[in-house]
């Protein structure tokens, strides 16, 4: 059986890839996610703030206002200062994952400006980053900007980092877009190579006792991969560029399920943290006897065969499987 796949130009031994986290940080864990059988690593993100605080600059975006929080920041909530790092400690974070790994290195800018993010974007391919991942986290508050001019701080920033490297690029973005085919198609016409769906954003909780809005973080489960498997299902056909699925990939199922639905590659973390780097080498066992049960000689072979164009009835992923859910819960009540 043949697990390989293909994604932002790689060819893949697998579609286990680990997504951006503090696993990256440290060397040790990041052979040993090798090791297990991860085909790429994408680096934990450096954040803008990060780059401004040592630029010292902020550009017209950041000043719409917006928060970020992505990926992990909060895994080591009481050690934040051990995990945060400035630009030139994460690119010589990349030259060492170079030097000690054989797999593609995909590192990550977690943003919402252009500013800096430019000339780190170059740096980072001469410290001999393989890829880029744009993790792009925009929160709107003001009533007045439009959904449109919201897109266009992606189509911006986009342009501009694929204008100063050569190395291939993927876009991660969160759910929360109208019309989704629109936007994924004018991602891919800016010169995205891959799109990463979807940022698993962690939201503010409040604390009762302290009276205070902090940060709040909770692993993900299997029931989480329903978003991005709909999506990409509907985007695979109308789309060429790699789709990634991310948010709730733990076991061999969720893996199947999103290659039926037309991924290229299947990120997780949550699993990892969870029950360490080698849970890959558990899930691609799982992968390969359900294959050989099944008699599927390749994931070429079962890629896109659940996509929205494929399946017998299309509207499963529209409104009509909401109804159907409605009446059967109705009548099992």
């Amino acid at each position: 059986m043949n697990l390989k796949t293909k994604y932002l130009g790689f060819e893949l031994d697998n579609p286990l890839v680990p997504s951006a986290s503090p696993l990256s940080k440290d060397i040790d864990m990041a052979k040993r996610l090798e090791d297990a059988g991860a085909p790429a690593l994408v680096m934990y993100s450096l954040f803008e703030e990060e780059i401004y605080h040592e630029d010292a600059e902020l550009d017209h975006y950041l000043a719409n206002g917006s928060d970020s929080f992505a990926e992990a920041l909060s895994y080591f909530p009481d050690e934040m200062h051990d995990f945060k790092a400035g630009p030139e400690e994460y690119l010589e974070q990349i030259r060492l994952l170079k030097e000690k790994l054989d797999i593609p290195i995909i590192a990550s800018l977690n943003g919402v400006s252009i500013g800096g993010w430019i000339e780190k974007a170059k740096l980072m391919e001469v410290a001999g980053a393989d890829a880029l991942e744009l993790n792009i986290y925009y929160l709107p508050t003001d009533p007045v900007q439009s959904g449109a001019e919201v897109k266009d701080i992606y189509f911006d920033i986009l342009k501009a980092v694929k204008g100063k490297v050569s190395i291939p690029v993927a876009m991660k973005i969160g759910n929360a877009f109208s019309a989704l085919p629109s936007f994924a198609k004018k991602i891919e016409d800016a010169g995205a190579d891959a799109l990463v769906l979807f940022n698993r954003f962690y939201q503010p909780d409040i604390n009762l006792e302290r009276l205070e809005v902090e940060p709040s973080l909770a692993l993900s489960t299997s029931d989480e991969i329903r978003l991005p498997l709909r999506w990409i299902a509907v985007l695979r056909n109308q789309v060429k560029m790699s789709l990634g699925a991310t948010s709730g990939v733990h076991t061999a199922e969720d893996v199947l399920k999103l290659t039926m639905a037309g991924a290229d590659v299947t990120f997780m973390t949550s699993a990892l943290l969870k029950y360490g780097p080698e849970h890959i080498s558990r899930i691609k066992t799982d992968l390969l006897q359900w294959m050989e049960e099944n008699e599927y000689a390749s994931l070429d072979q079962m890629r896109a065969s659940m996509s929205m164009k494929n399946v017998t009835d299309p509207s499963a992923f529209m409104r009509a499987n909401y109804i159907k859910i409605l009446r059967e819960y109705q009548q099992n009540n």
